[in-house]
């Protein structure tokens, strides 16, 4: 079954980082100039409007669940790039630049899914949908307060930890939304 489940995750963040590419093509790397708290926030946005179609059913703006959740993994990707590199004030790398690092932090984001998978015995699997939801919403509010300690924390991970659980449980969801294949 964890071979079906790595097969999924490389199938959904493909189709995530088509849409990154095709948005890098539009906007270029404008997203350099952000800083790791405004996409916190644009994360947070994604998910309380995720939940929000949850509880209330009702859906004005036209935008699915599951392109939400795109979002929360491109947005998460986009994170630890900048927290990688530090914000700009300039869109400084090329295109290239821009996939070749988003396609270190998915396969980061693999690789950390591979070994909790593995710990946790496809758990996810047993999960309400809703449930990535509430625990990436969980994140974010973690994520936030640690950096409003300037990353300082006594025991806890750091934003990155946080940034990756959040892409992961984004592509849990997506998978089970029927993206995975």
């Amino acid at each position: 079954m964890a071979e079906d489940t790595n097969r999924q995750f490389e199938c959904v963040i493909a189709r995530c980082r088509d849409l990154f590419a095709k948005k890098l093509y539009d906007y270029g790397a404008s997203w350099r100039i952000m800083r790791p708290e405004s996409l916190t926030d644009q994360i947070f946005i994604k998910a309380k409007r995720i939940r929000t179609l949850e509880t209330t059913g009702e859906n004005l703006v036209g935008e699915s669940i599951p392109s939400e959740l795109i979002g929360i993994v491109n947005y998460g990707i986009i994170a630890l790039v900048q927290l990688k590199l530090g914000y700009s004030d300039l869109c400084d790398i090329s295109a290239d630049e821009a996939m070749a690092l988003y396609d270190q932090m998915a396969g980061e984001a693999l690789e950390l899914m591979k070994k909790k998978n593995h710990d946790y015995n496809e758990a996810w699997r047993g999960m309400r949908t809703s449930s990535y939801t509430d625990l990436i919403l969980t994140k974010i509010c973690r994520t936030k307060q640690i950096e409003d300690l300037d990353g300082e924390t006594k025991v806890s991970e750091g934003v990155d930890a946080n940034y990756m659980d959040m892409i992961n449980y984004a592509v849990f969801g997506l998978i089970k939304n029927g993206f995975g294949e």
